[in-house]
């Protein structure tokens, strides 16, 4: 037992009702359906419908996301230093559904005027957006431990925000643009505020739900301001929660890196275009079956050694795909395995992070769950921002050309397709070899 932890634990948190578990699970399906509309189409909406510039839109959504990223630990001690009738997360749905909801459609509707008043436009309504997202976002992430502090409980919660997210994934990337060309009518300006509208109202409703789930779990008693440094500190000096950090934002890396590069390897590697609906939606949908299958899998085998496995048995997956290029038949099924394999990994992320709050309880004997709630977040968003940029990048060196390929580009893409996939597979697996034991934490 690390020293310094405290010995007293806490009575087991009262049993959750199923109403309560699956509002939990809706919630990362709203936010995912209207924030994986915005990072799938808003390029293409902003470069080919609004006509604005693609350098000037790289730009402006390389910084929009850092930016916002800054923002969450700013949030997240705000939501520890809340104190609100209805608990300390669910004030915050309360009062940012509605904005963020307005805002999906907003972000996805042009003024008509000059290019400048288009931009600035999009700088303002897509700048609003990530704080607004965060405000809502911040508390959900926190959410889960102050539900309850039953590790069966957290792995399911987490299970079902996994589910969530992967359905939200699969229906913003296939449905969108039908959707866009059915209300639309052939105006895809209109087609996508119709979307956008319709995905923020459900964002907004499935938010507002989350006003069902109950906050069980209270932090001891405190000052009600801390200072801020001291927090940070100690956050840092967690090991779970750094391990966790660092997980997560590998694990982003990748998960942006290929959401990025595989339109480009479909088309000029493997020269099959419909693959790029196959792989995309895969990503997600795997996540989805690795959600039923990671809570009795994590139960039995532990966080740090289940991700382990999981992790060396996707490994020499990837690493055959190029062997496979020539076979679809081939490549899908070891694309599909490594894929379930690695979605386990991701829902851990959830569950782990909860355990990193009651960890942090047993050190510090203070919970903080809106700033090491914010810290994760953080991760995911750097992450998902470096994987894009790390393409973007990559493209501009080998040479890449809209329509024209060779030999050098064909190797490039090869090496961005798979490096930041195994690379950052190896680098998961220093990281979580170091996550802590973590006693229950009840009794």
């Amino acid at each position: 037992m690390p020293e310094g932890v405290r010995d007293d634990l806490p009575l087991a948190s009262p049993p959750l009702p199923a109403l309560a578990k699956l509002a939990y699970g809706l919630g990362d399906f709203g936010f995912g359906l209207s924030w994986n509309m915005v990072g799938a189409f808003l390029l293409f909406f902003y470069t080919d419908v609004a006509l604005l510039p693609a350098a000037a839109v790289g730009t402006l959504l390389l910084v929009s996301r850092l930016a916002d990223a800054a923002i969450d630990p700013v949030i997240g001690i705000a939501v520890d230093r809340t104190r609100g009738r209805s608990g300390r997360a669910r004030p915050w749905f309360k009062w940012g559904a509605v904005p963020f909801g307005l805002l999906c459609a907003a972000t996805f509707w042009m003024p008509p005027g000059s290019e400048t008043i288009r931009l600035l436009w999009a700088v303002l309504t897509f700048g609003a957006l990530g704080i607004l997202f965060s405000v809502v976002n911040i508390p959900y992430g926190a959410l889960l431990p102050m539900m309850t502090n039953r590790s069966n409980e957290r792995l399911t919660l987490g299970s079902l925000r996994a589910a969530g997210t992967a359905i939200s994934v699969i229906v913003a990337t296939a449905a969108t643009m039908p959707l866009v060309g059915a209300l639309g009518g052939g105006d895809q300006a209109r087609g996508f505020l119709i979307v956008g509208t319709l995905f923020g109202l459900l964002t907004t409703l499935t938010t507002l739900n989350l006003l069902r789930c109950p906050e069980q779990v209270h932090a001891p008693d405190q000052p009600h301001r801390q200072a801020v440094l001291p927090q940070v500190r100690a956050m840092i000096a967690n090991r779970a929660w750094h391990t966790v950090f660092l997980f997560a934002l590998l694990n982003f890396v990748r998960f942006g890196a290929v959401l990025a590069v595989t339109p480009f390897f479909a088309i000029n590697v493997l020269g099959k275009p419909w693959m790029i609906s196959i792989l995309l939606p895969a990503v997600s949908g795997t996540l989805l079956i690795g959600s039923i299958i990671a809570p009795p899998y994590l139960k039995r085998m532990g966080m740090r050694r289940g991700n382990l496995i999981a992790l060396l048995a996707a490994l020499p997956l990837f690493a055959l795909l190029p062997l496979t290029e020539g076979s679809t038949a081939a490549f899908l099924t070891l694309y599909l395995i490594g894929s379930v394999l690695l979605s386990i990994t991701m829902t851990a992320i959830f569950a782990m992070a909860a355990e990193a709050i009651e960890y942090h309880e047993q050190l510090t004997g203070t919970r903080n769950e809106g700033l090491l709630s914010s810290g994760i977040s953080l991760s995911t968003k750097i992450g998902m921002a470096l994987g894009g940029a790390l393409i973007a990048f990559g493209l501009a060196s080998i040479g890449y050309v809209p329509g024209k390929g060779g030999a050098q580009v064909v190797s490039g893409l090869r090496w961005l397709y798979y490096a930041p996939i195994i690379l950052c597979m190896i680098a998961q697996m220093a990281v979580i070899a170091r996550y802590p034991v973590i006693r229950r934490a009840t009794r």
